[in-house]
């Protein structure tokens, strides 16, 4: 068994297929087929179910593949680290929710460790896929709320998943609207106030499932909504429609702009701000200063 075979492993399972992962792999299809067929006799167990629709990981597979991750991801950080003579750029990645805070404190890392040394990732994307981001390890660190509502469900997957959740803060509920908006100059607003404006979410997919909605009170019977998937797409229609979203009340105008404004909402409702990594395995020296930037946020939280 070897690194490359793992890793060969590891692609025809992201890919899907043999054909594509071969493709991926610059190997022919057979030559790929030939090597899963030996390592599968190798270890004594079929790694993949194929068929004439495609191939279909197996549950022992699937067991394999974790292992098989955490062994490649080890040696690409030891490769890093002592391969070429050490000149070869660090990486560091995230995965995060839409929060624009998560943004500027990534960019402050950028800033501040420069992009000659390092290379950097950064990626504004669904709650399952910043889940599936950081267990894959494509992403060191993912960022996600979490509450009293949907806890218990997320709390499930990440533990399935061989993740931890780590708090960062805890937030108020606040209603974010462009200051245009007739309600924005309110100190204190309800879910009555706003039934008249669309509320904007993002949409999940696949998984849209009010469980893994990035905005709280995802069940409440909304008489106007609006779901989309750009976060540049929400602000144009906060403007236009007069549209609005529940977040944490986090506002950074440097990178928003000053048109927009946050007003607390009425509600005893909280998030928890935080972040997830692959447990038993410690951050990075970049990943410890990200997560401090996060931190220095709290005191806009509340």
């Amino acid at each position: 068994m070897t690194i490359q075979q793992l890793k060969q492993v590891i692609t025809v399972a992201d890919a899907g297929s043999m054909n594509e992962a071969a493709k991926r792999l610059y190997i022919t299809q057979p030559s790929l087929s030939a090597a899963i067929k030996s390592l599968e006799k190798e270890i004594g167990l079929e790694i993949f179910n194929r068929s004439n629709r495609g191939i279909v990981t197996t549950p022992e597979g699937e067991e394999f593949l974790g292992y098989a991750r955490q062994i490649t991801e080890q040696y690409d950080l030891m490769e890093d680290k002592y391969g070429t003579n050490g000149q070869r750029k660090k990486k560091f990645s995230v995965s995060m929710q839409h929060y624009t805070f998560a943004v500027e404190a990534f960019i402050f890392l950028a800033r501040q460790f420069g992009m000659d040394t390092y290379e950097f990732a950064v990626k504004e994307t669904k709650t399952m896929e910043v889940i599936e981001d950081v267990k894959n390890q494509t992403s060191e660190i993912g960022v996600i709320y979490m509450n009293d509502f949907n806890r218990n469900v997320i709390g499930k997957i990440l533990r399935e998943d061989s993740l931890e959740f780590i708090p960062l803060f805890d937030c108020h509920i606040y209603v974010f609207m462009s200051k245009s908006n007739p309600l924005a100059n309110r100190e204190l607003l309800t879910m009555q106030d706003l039934e008249e404006y669309p509320c904007l979410s993002f949409d999940q997919g696949q998984r849209n499932s009010f469980y893994f909605a990035e905005e709280v009170l995802s069940t409440y019977d909304y008489k106007r909504i609006i779901k989309c998937d750009d976060r540049a797409t929400f602000l144009n229609l906060m403007v236009g429609l007069n549209g609005y979203t529940l977040c944490s009340g986090i506002i950074c105008q440097e990178l928003n702009g000053p048109e927009y404004t946050a007003v607390k909402l009425d509600t005893k409702e909280t998030m928890t701000i935080g972040y997830i990594k692959k447990k038993k395995i410690p951050l990075s020296t970049l990943g410890e200063r990200y997560v401090e930037e996060l931190k220095k946020y709290e005191t806009q939280a509340l």
